[in-house]
Parts: structure tokens; C-alpha cells; sequence
């Protein structure tokens, strides 16, 4: 009578794909994820986590927007696991530019903020799912599975009763845009740099344009969010979570008039 312990064995091809990078044991490809935080202890933690999912391959980090859209193009990963603020290109912008240069990959946002003005933004910007970081690592894990498949993730915090509903129809309806939805891709830049306490000398250096494109720019943020001046930028960038509470202070007006 022939052994059954010959069938607990695994072939010599399942083990090959178990070794090779981007396939699981089961010799299926991995979901390839790429983690984005201005934290490197969070990064690197967040890698060992997912690393020990076999399932998972973490194949890069970043720690801004602009390294993001970067990596995204060099290394297609199937999802990027995005931080909300990061200095220079928030992950607000840092997602609406991945969808438009990677259609195909996901974008989940790993945050602590879970303001409704958030996660509708969010939502608008292209990201497929909204997990809060103080969300166990099993349900990170449902995340990026869930929006690998197609499908739009929510963590359990916040998807209780009709909100999902709300936040998925907010994010379609046109006649809801108010705001920060109303800029321009390079003015939500000009606005994140402006409340980072940049003059506008720098921000022109910055994204490589004249002064009085910067000024110009100014004035659009300023006419579309109502704002009188910088300062008023700077306080609309806090609530907004644009920035961190780390931000600059607010400088003197008549320094801000100078700039």
C-alpha cells in the first residue's frame, strides 16, 4: 500500500515558486505593494508586517508624494499603501497623480485622520480604499486584498450604517465640490507649499516656475477658498489635514504681504 506522506511534500515546482520573488507558496503572484509615510519607523514596520504575509511582496517605500509618483512609475506595484500629510506633495495629490500616470494601480490610505472632508477627498482624488492606523494589522491586510480585487475598503470605524453610500456618492456628485476640489492640481501644490511657510521664491524653485506664475496661482487659491491671506491659506490647510500640527506658525502679515 503506497504512503500518503509523499502528498505532504511539496512539489519541486510549488517550492521553486515559493522561492521565486512575486509568487506565493501556492505558486500565485503576490499583490506587490509599494508603503508611502514621512515616518521611517512606521515604514519599516509596516514592511516587516506585510512581509509576513506571504501573500504580500513589499516592493518599495517612499517618504513624500513626489517620491511616490516616482516609485509608482518605476515600479508598478499592484497597490500603494499612501500617508494623508507628507511635507511638499501631500498624499492627496500624490494619489490623484498615481491614478492618472498608473491607471492600474491601487491606492489605499493609511491615516489618522477620519474626518468625512478627508475620506470624501480621498475618495475624489482616486483612492480605492480609507484605513485608520489605529486599525489592527488583519484588517490592513483585508484592505489591500479588497482593493487588489477591484473593490472599494473602508475600515470597520467607519463604515458604519449608510456612510459608505454617503461618502461614495459625495464623491461623485459634481454639484458637491466645493473648495479644495475646485483647484487645480498645481494650485493644491502651490497651497501645501505655501502653508509649509515657503515664500514665494521658494515655491517658484520648487516646482521650477516664475514668481509671477506663483503669484498668480496665489490669487486663484485665494478667490476659490475665499481667503484674505496666508494666513488664511495656512489655517485652511490645518483643517483640511494638508499639512501636520508641525506646520510653520503664523508669520506676521507683513511678512506674508512680502512673500
Amino acid at each position: 500500500m503506497q504512503s500518503n506522506d509523499s502528498a505532504k511534500v511539496p512539489s519541486s515546482r510549488a517550492r521553486e515558486a515559493a522561492a521565486r520573488p512575486g509568487w506565493t507558496r501556492a505558486g500565485g503572484q503576490r499583490i506587490r505593494v509599494l508603503i508611502v509615510d514621512d515616518h521611517a519607523i512606521l515604514r519599516q514596520a509596516l514592511r516587516y508586517l506585510l512581509e509576513a504575509h506571504n501573500e504580500i511582496e513589499v516592493v518599495g517605500d517612499a517618504s513624500s508624494g513626489r517620491e511616490a509618483v516616482s516609485a509608482t512609475e518605476k515600479l508598478m506595484p499592484d497597490v500603494v499603501l499612501m500617508d494623508m500629510v507628507m511635507p511638499g506633495l501631500n498624499g492627496l495629490e500624490a494619489t490623484r497623480q498615481i491614478r492618472k500616470r498608473a491607471p492600474k494601480t491601487r491606492v489605499l490610505i493609511l491615516t489618522g485622520y477620519m474626518e468625512d472632508e478627508q475620506i470624501i477627498s480621498a475618495l475624489r482624488a482616486g483612492a480605492s480604499g480609507y484605513v485608520v492606523k489605529r486599525s489592527d494589522t488583519e484588517e490592513l491586510i483585508l484592505g489591500i486584498q479588497s482593493v487588489h480585487r477591484g473593490n472599494t475598503y473602508f475600515s470597520s470605524a467607519i463604515s458604519e450604517g449608510d456612510a459608505v453610500n454617503q461618502y461614495l456618492w459625495q464623491a461623485k456628485n459634481e454639484d458637491s465640490k466645493i473648495g479644495y476640489d475646485l483647484l487645480t492640481s498645481r494650485e493644491r501644490e502651490v497651497l501645501q507649499l505655501i502653508a509649509e511657510g515657503f515664500s514665494n521664491q521658494r515655491i517658484a524653485q520648487e516646482l521650477f516656475i516664475s514668481v509671477k506664475t506663483v503669484e498668480a496661482h496665489k490669487a486663484h487659491i485665494m478667490s476659490k477658498l475665499h481667503a484674505r491671506n496666508r494666513t488664511d491659506l495656512i489655517r485652511y490647510a490645518l483643517r483640511k489635514g494638508l499639512v501636520g500640527l508641525d506646520a510653520p506658525p503664523d508669520v506676521p502679515e507683513k511678512e506674508m504681504e512680502a512673500s
